[in-house]
This record gives structure tokens, sequence and C-alpha cells, in this order.
């Protein structure tokens, strides 16, 4: 599936067409999956284009490379700079998600990756409204487990980390449900392929601890501010698989998907089968700050314009 591309990419320092951004097929990341990635959304409000979060977003998008030695060899402000130029580069006047990325690029099959290995840069953008049904979402608990630090750091966005994600979603679609959940080496909720997740009960909020081999996500860091400022109580903390069925309410967190509410698991209803109260004040709460109409939180939006 293609996506609509905006006419022009930031490559390597330069803003270029995107179909003259082309590598090697002996790009190191074709073959293993050494490519770093963050995914950052940008609102339109009508007035301005509003990035969420774009200096938390560099600094986890070094941060990814540093733990396979993988250089970015451009500085924060100009990594900033190039997100802000690529909106204005393409006259962007609508809701959008942003992709930089970097990886090993002309490095042959050479397994020994190292900083002073070559790497690319790409930022690229398109157009995206919601990623689910705002409604709710199926989902189901997929056999296979999230990776660990037995592993994998799980806090690096590297591309090759998302082929776990990737077989854990098709087992879910096969199985009929929108979205997949993934459980850790211990048998304890972790996360969904690409999303956060958090459960309700009792009017609490409970997400999986990090020690789960979740993803420190920033839009889960956002809705942990949100919801202690609403004085609404939240802890992390493990998670077992039969806790997920008793929950009240139920929901992901994700750059891309936002707030989106599971409403069943493995076919069997969340509650009466609809958002509740506490998602939908939290999915309230985030449109109205990433809309710039709460100014407790417009220092975590950068102005395009």
């Amino acid at each position: 599936m293609g996506l609509p591309l905006s006419k022009y990419v930031w490559f390597d320092g330069k803003f270029v067409k995107s179909d003259k951004a082309k590598v090697p097929i002996t790009t190191h990341a074709i073959h293993y999956g050494t490519s770093v990635f963050e995914g950052i959304r940008a609102y339109w409000n009508g007035k301005n284009l509003f990035a969420f979060r774009l200096e938390e977003h560099i600094k986890r998008f070094r941060r990814s490379g540093q733990f396979y030695n993988i250089s970015l060899n451009f500085s924060d402000k100009i990594i900033n700079d190039a997100i802000i130029g690529i909106c204005k580069k393409n006259k962007i006047k609508k809701s959008c998600y942003i992709r930089p990325f970097y990886f090993v690029g002309d490095y042959g099959i050479n397994l020994h990756v190292t900083e002073k290995a070559p790497t690319n840069v790409v930022i690229f953008t398109f157009p995206l409204g919601d990623l689910f049904d705002k409604n709710g979402i199926t989902a189901g608990v997929t056999s296979w487990r999230k990776f660990s630090d037995l592993s994998t750091p799980p806090q690096a966005k590297m591309g090759g980390n998302y082929l776990n994600s990737i077989i854990a979603t098709q087992e879910a679609k096969r199985n009929g449900f929108d979205e997949a959940i993934l459980l850790d080496h211990n048998g304890n909720v972790s996360e969904a392929p690409g999303e956060n997740i958090f459960i309700v009960r009792e009017g609490k909020l409970i997400t999986p601890a990090l020690s789960s081999s979740a993803l420190n996500g920033i839009t889960r860091d956002a809705v942990i501010k949100i919801a202690k400022d609403l004085n609404i109580y939240v802890t992390e903390t493990q998670i077992a698989r039969s806790e997920l069925t008793i929950s009240d309410e139920i929901f992901l967190t994700g750059t891309a998907a936002e707030i989106t509410p599971i409403i069943s698991i493995d076919g069997k209803k969340i509650r009466d089968g609809k958002p509740g109260d506490i998602t939908k004040k939290m999915m309230d709460a985030y449109t109205d700050i990433v809309m710039n109409k709460n100014s407790d939180y417009s220092h975590w939006l950068t102005a395009v314009y």
C-alpha cells in the first residue's frame, strides 16, 4: 500500500523530490533492519500546524541509534529545523504524520556495525487522520511474545524490531481482530504491535511497567502526565493476561493511534462494549492539547508557521 507522500523529502541535509531519494541495493538496513525511526504527529487547528512533543521525539531518535552504535550525523537542531522545514517546503496545512529515520547505508553484509559505519537520514511526511476507529476496536492476545532485553533492547525504535510486531499483527488479523496484544516473556501484558496499553479498574489507570518490555512511549508518557493533572491515579506495574477481561476500560496510546479505545478482548466485551468515561475524558483532553486549546500544555507544541 503506497503512501500519499509529500512532494519533497529531506535527504541527508537537502530538500529533494521524493522520487529522487534513492539508495543502493547494498544498503545495510535493507538486509539487516539497521534503521532507526520516529513517528511524529503535527496537527492543523485552522490557524497553524503544531508538531507534538518534537523535542522528546528527537531525543529518542538519537538515543535509539546509540543502543546499536549507529550514528546520527546531524545535530538535534538540524533535525528539528529539517522537520519543521519539510512541513513548510510542502506547504502543509492539514494534520499529518512525519517520519524521520536514519539507517546504515552502503556497508555491504558486514555485521560489525560501528559508529563509523555510513548512515543516511531521511524525513518525509504525509496526511493522516484517525489510524483506528475512535468508537473502539477489537483486540486479541497473540501467541507471539514481545522480545525483551534478554535478546534485543525494547527501548530502541529499530526497523528490525518491528518484525515482531508484523507477525503478531498478521495473527491477530487472521483471527478476525483489529489489533494484537503481546505478552512479555513472563506471560504478563506488554503492549500492542505499535502502541502502549492502559487498563482502567475502579477509576484507576494501570499500564505495564517498562520491565514488561513496553516501549517508553511519548504518548504513554503524555497520558500519564495528563491523568495525574486530572487527579486520576496512575500506576505502572505488571498486568496479568487475565486482568484484561475484567478491566472496566482498555485503551491504546501511540503517536499514530493517539488514544484508541478497545471494546473487546479475545471476543469478550469490555464492560458494555463502548468507550468508557475515563477513556473518553483522556481522548477529549488529548485532542484539546494537540489542537492548542489548552495553554497548560502549549510547551508540548512546536508551531510550524
